[in-house]
């Protein structure tokens, strides 16, 4: 709890922090896939604040492929980077990149996914010299989540669940899908009924709720999604099948899509993931730290909940 709270207050210290000295930094941003919707939300949000604040972002698409990913940041050095800020196509396989910033001598931020986190068991990691990483703690979505779902059906519910997992290899699966277990498992009413992976896609998601619906029927309740993406398929395959009335979906990013479809009553609920605060904060970090200042190695952004209660706050 004390670390929490410290990150917070430096969170709070760096959105008020002015980014003297800033206009002559370059910094690389190497994105994992600009076909990933939220992670552009996240890079556009840095970029309009680094051009607000005289910071040059030189911009980069890994397209979901480690190798394209490093080149993209070997160019970045070879350019003369002064720091480095990188969302990671696979976060259990930043190594090289720890290696290519160390060597270069040049900070290094990880942003959103987390590479300093357990890929089973949801642990914290020790993060390097020279290493940072601005993101959310995914556990706390998963949190959320499942406690909406009680909240709407009781603690005395019995019915089931199902999670939709994001890709394997990304720690935010595990830290979501294990925050959900965690409060479910307070309540043995609620029975855990399948997870599979949907890889973050909205259209893997209809097929995988649809045979969901075939083996679960009347007896499934609630489906846990990792991202948004996926809980907007599982709403398309359950009002096909006639069920969403009787099932609540929850999802976690709050993109545009989501605030439409909590907004009209098709979705229920989203653990807000603030892109901008991530996106702003990634490059007040780097801009810090080039600035000689004391930053905190993790710089936690905290999950909003958002339901039908709140979604106006977020039009």
């Amino acid at each position: 709890m004390k670390k929490s709270i410290v990150l917070l207050v430096v969170v709070l210290a760096l959105a008020i922090a002015t980014v003297a000295g800033a206009q002559d930094y370059k910094i690389g941003y190497a994105c994992n896939n600009y076909n990933d919707t939220f992670q552009t939300y996240i890079m556009g949000y840095a970029d309009e604040y680094a051009k607000e604040n005289g910071v040059e972002l030189v911009l980069a698409d890994g397209r979901d492929d480690e190798m394209k990913q490093m080149s993209d940041i070997e160019n970045f050095i070879a350019d003369g980077v002064d720091a480095l800020i990188v969302i990671p196509v696979n976060p259990q396989g930043v190594e090289p990149i720890i290696d290519k910033a160390a060597d270069a001598g040049i900070p290094l931020i990880f942003v959103n996914r987390n590479p300093f986190i357990d890929s089973e068991t949801a642990e914290e990691l020790e993060i390097p010299e020279g290493v940072y990483y601005v993101g959310s703690n995914e556990v706390d979505a998963g949190n959320f989540q499942a406690e909406y779902v009680v909240e709407q059906l009781g603690e005395d519910a019995k019915c089931g669940y199902v999670v939709l997992m994001g890709q394997l290899s990304n720690t935010a699966t595990p830290g979501r899908t294990g925050g959900n277990k965690e409060i479910f498992d307070q309540y043995p009413g609620y029975e855990f009924l399948a997870e599979q992976t949907g890889n973050w896609q909205r259209d893997q998601a209809v097929t995988i709720m649809e045979n969901w619906i075939t083996a679960y029927g009347d007896n499934l309740c609630a489906v846990m999604a990792n991202n948004d993406e996926m809980a907007l398929g599982a709403v398309e395959a359950l009002e096909t099948a006639g069920m969403k009335d009787d099932v609540i979906v929850a999802g976690v990013d709050l993109i545009d899509d989501a605030i439409v479809a909590i907004d009209e009553g098709r979705l229920d609920f989203s653990a807000k993931q603030d892109g901008q605060g991530q996106g702003e904060g990634a490059v007040k970090t780097a801009v810090a730290v080039l600035n000689g200042e004391e930053v905190e190695k993790w710089t936690v952004i905290p999950f909003i909940p958002v339901s039908a209660e709140n979604v106006a706050d977020f039009k």
